[in-house]
């Protein structure tokens, strides 16, 4: 088991240690803990016998972890993605001196179960694919090079959570980081940080230090603990002597009370440090580091949040762990981004979907300030048999230990849907589903008592869980979204500690109307065009055109209730970013659901900016709704709406240079809080812009071209294809749908198909509007990008169903 955020200083004295490949030797206080994401090879070989690896011809591919085979596979034109095993090898360098340290490997995630050999030997492995693990490799080493071979499998295993049925894709490979650990015969394995009392006067500290004991006899030792606070100035300081007993030993220390302690917040994310070294024999021997936050909270029956004693309302979205081109296998800088996204739309809250996630994100939630809900991955399925059930009570009990000092995580969640499509016969019996959940809130609270256990949409084991989300869609998969706070209401007087997460609806990048349908199925003449058919509407999600307006609007009306309810906890929007799903092959862009604020490559759709128009203080900014709504059409004397979402007091629109007025913003009114113009649009080019004040003082700007036509287009006739080099070399290629008099077809959304023919290469299967091959058009318009060979002639070829295709030729020299 790893715990997270530690890091390891072994400290030796005057002794060296000379390790091939870490470069020069070591000295006394330096760091013991390695990334090794470098010098991997992969080999996609499903075998299950370390012999068969090891022997014959293969041919291994050389990789950076982290790593995934199922890069793009899962977004790509075919059902179905690789759920099988491969193989990981490198190659590590020990010194002469082998046995005077224990060497682990330590995962931050392999999914989904995993084999580590050392020379040939199975040395330890790990079932469960969202925590870490470490192996202990030291009985397996020898000086010199060392052969380490690892075995991951992402098969279909009904053991194992989450369940195949989930609406997300489960990746296989190593897909987290790896370090090598370097740690003495005596060392501290784990410390678990706890506050049991704070308050603005002051705060109690515990801390629980375990040991380990490789050599296995008695010691006497000490454990010396120094906390700092967040200017590093050093606050308290403890020790306590214990006895190694066999393989280890364990002390808990209570440290002097801290007098008006900084506390954690949103607002001021304060982070002490407590520094834990274990003393042998008046030898400093080991050191661990762990970072922790001072706060209270509470949710208060049928009422608000508050926490450090004051309401705050929990302003969250939630996020799966994978990105365009990458899948899972992300970077920390990536993770990093995704949270300061969040942050940077005002956000504070984030749920962890559906399963616990990379140690960068919890790190960066405590380092920036927004709460978790942090889940297990039980995701739909229901109870399993008893093999099922132990490797769940496992998962917990690690995913709790790892990620407990995060003064971020509010909440563990037992799950999500969890009754869904049982993969067990009767594994959907409600009393089954009731003994389980009950047993894993036990283990839950038996670890960590201060955190409430949470679910979402278990209506029969509500009452189980501490903070409960029922499943409300207002406006997309059921009713209107103007009914949002009626359903919440609802939902508080049935469920006394309420926590809504999950809603919204999904939106096409690039995708607009000028009339979205409201959800009660009426429409408001245009001149021109009728988007829905009049009748009750009972589902958006299939009879709405996606477009970002429609998601715009609905975002809309949330926030415009949930910022003016003083009772309410919070919630949070379904999701941050587009991800890839097995279960949606027919959306816009195939096997990608779409109810992102951003694209699977974190650019932010229309919607992002109305939460940030609510949420965010500073900086100040200004958005015209949409920079990829620039062309438009309609009759002359039909005037059209332009909104500005922003975060300033008041804001002045001008078209054409000419000043429409200023207009205060109000967050009560709806839509965009009154920043809301209708203007006439001239026949041609209209420039747009918008200056945000505050104060008299102008803070904020932005600006939109914006081509108009008062002539409407008729039925589709033709693609034109065009290719325009981009400044690093690539090219995009736009395809677009005109009429028999070469006018854009801004209604024709039906799907394109590009196709090369030549050299070079599309970029494909990455999921997003400008690197999917098949995908639905935004307003008549389709792109692709295409990196070219040197000196080659490439065709690319689009078609439609109605269309015939078009080509367009792209010539390098």
């Amino acid at each position: 088991m790893i715990g997270d955020d530690s890091v390891h200083t072994t400290l030796i004295g005057l002794s060296l240690l000379v390790v091939g490949f870490l470069g020069p030797a070591w000295g006394a206080g330096q760091e013991r803990q390695v990334r090794l994401n470098g010098g991997w090879y992969y080999l996609e070989d499903s075998s299950s016998a370390i012999g068969v690896i090891l022997t014959g011809k293969k041919t291994w591919q050389a990789v950076t972890l982290p790593h995934t085979w199922n890069a793009f596979d899962v977004t790509d034109n075919v059902p179905g993605y690789r759920r099988s095993a491969g193989w990981y090898r490198r190659e590590l360098v020990m010194p002469r001196n082998l046995r005077s340290f224990r060497r682990f490997l330590v995962f931050e995630g392999a999914n989904i179960t995993s084999l580590v050999y050392v020379n040939g030997t199975p040395a330890g492995g790990h079932v469960g694919g969202y925590v870490g693990f470490e192996v202990d490799m030291t009985p397996f080493l020898r000086p010199g090079k060392n052969a380490i071979h690892v075995r991951v499998d992402n098969s279909y295993n009904r053991h194992v959570i989450p369940s195949q049925k989930s609406d997300f894709f489960i990746y296989g490979g190593i897909t987290r980081d790896v370090w090598l650990k370097t740690l003495p015969p005596q060392y501290i394995r784990r410390v678990r940080i706890t506050t049991p009392a704070v308050s603005a006067e002051s705060a109690e500290t515990a801390i629980e230090v375990r040991l380990g004991n490789a050599g296995g006899r008695s010691l006497p030792a000490l454990i010396r603990v120094t906390m700092r606070d967040p200017a590093d100035q050093v606050v308290a300081s403890g020790t306590s002597r214990i006895d190694f007993v066999g393989r280890g030993g364990s002390a808990t220390l209570r440290l002097p009370p801290l007098a008006r302690p900084r506390l954690w917040s949103p607002a001021d994310p304060a982070l002490y440090r407590a520094s834990v070294v274990l003393e042998i024999a008046g030898k400093r021997i080991d050191e661990v580091s762990e970072r922790i936050g001072y706060r209270w909270f509470e949710f208060k029956e049928h009422g608000p949040f508050f926490l450090n004693g004051e309401r705050l309302l929990l302003r969250g979205t939630h996020r799966h762990e994978e990105h365009a081109g990458l899948g899972s296998a992300m970077p920390d800088s990536l993770h990093r981004r995704d949270i300061i996204l969040v942050k940077g739309m005002g956000g504070n809250f984030l749920r962890l979907a559906h399963y616990p996630q990379d140690p960068e994100i919890y790190r960066a939630c405590d380092e920036l300030g927004i709460l978790v809900w942090d889940e297990l991955p039980w995701c739909r399925g229901g109870v399993g048999d008893a093999e099922w059930k132990a490797n769940t009570r496992r998962l917990l009990r690690e995913q709790i230990i790892q990620n407990a000092n995060h003064p971020s995580v509010i909440a563990w969640s037992l799950g999500n849907e969890l009754y869904w499509l049982p993969d067990f016969e009767g594994g959907g019996n409600t009393d089954s589903l009731r003994s389980f959940f009950a047993e894993l809130k036990a283990i839950a609270s038996s670890l960590d008592p201060s955190r409430p256990v949470a679910a979402r949409k278990f209506y029969e084991g509500a009452d189980l869980a501490d903070v409960f989300s029922p499943s409300i869609w207002a406006g997309w998969y059921s009713g209107v979204y103007r009914d949002y706070e009626k359903m919440i209401s609802e939902a508080r007087e049935k469920y006394p500690h309420l926590l809504h997460v999950e809603y919204g609806g999904d939106s096409h990048l690039g995708r607009h109307s000028e009339n979205p349908i409201s959800g009660e199925g009426m429409t408001t003449p245009d001149g021109w065009e009728r988007t829905f058919t009049p009748g009750k509407v009972k589902n958006v999600s299939l009879a709405g055109d996606w477009s970002e307006e429609y998601v715009v609007d609905l975002f809309d009306w949330h926030l415009h209730v949930s910022e003016s309810l003083d009772w309410f906890v919070g919630n949070a929007q379904w999701a941050l970013k587009d991800f890839g799903t097995p279960l949606r092959p027919e959306n816009p862009i195939p096997y990608v659901n779409q109810k992102g604020l951003l694209d699977r490559s974190g650019y932010p759709k229309d919607a992002y900016y109305v939460f940030k128009s609510y949420w965010s203080v500073d900086p100040k900014f200004c958005y015209l709704q949409s920079h990829t709504w620039n062309e438009r059409s309609g009759p002359p004397e039909r005037k059209r709406s332009v909104r500005v979402y922003s975060n300033c007091a008041e804001v002045e629109l001008l078209l054409n240079g000419k000043s429409l007025g200023r207009k205060l913003r109000d967050p009560r009114t709806f839509p965009a809080g009154g920043l809301l113009w209708d203007l006439l649009f001239a026949e041609g080019a209209n420039a747009l812009a918008a200056v945000g004040f505050d104060e008299g003082k102008r803070v904020a700007g932005d600006s939109l071209m914006v081509h108009y036509s008062w002539q409407k287009s008729g039925e589709p006739d033709d693609l034109k294809l065009v290719a325009e080099k981009k400044p690093d070399g690539t090219y995009l290629v736009t395809a677009t749908a005109l009429d028999k008099n070469g006018l854009r077809c801004l209604a024709y959304n039906k799907k394109v198909y590009f196709v090369q023919l030549g050299p070079g290469r599309l970029l494909q299967d990455y999921g997003t509007s400008t690197r999917s091959a098949v995908i639905e058009m935004a307003n008549g318009k389709a792109q692709i990008e295409f990196v070219p060979d040197a000196g080659m002639t490439t065709t690319i070829e689009a078609r439609t169903m109605e269309l015939r295709g078009s080509y367009c030729t792209i010539k390098e020299e």
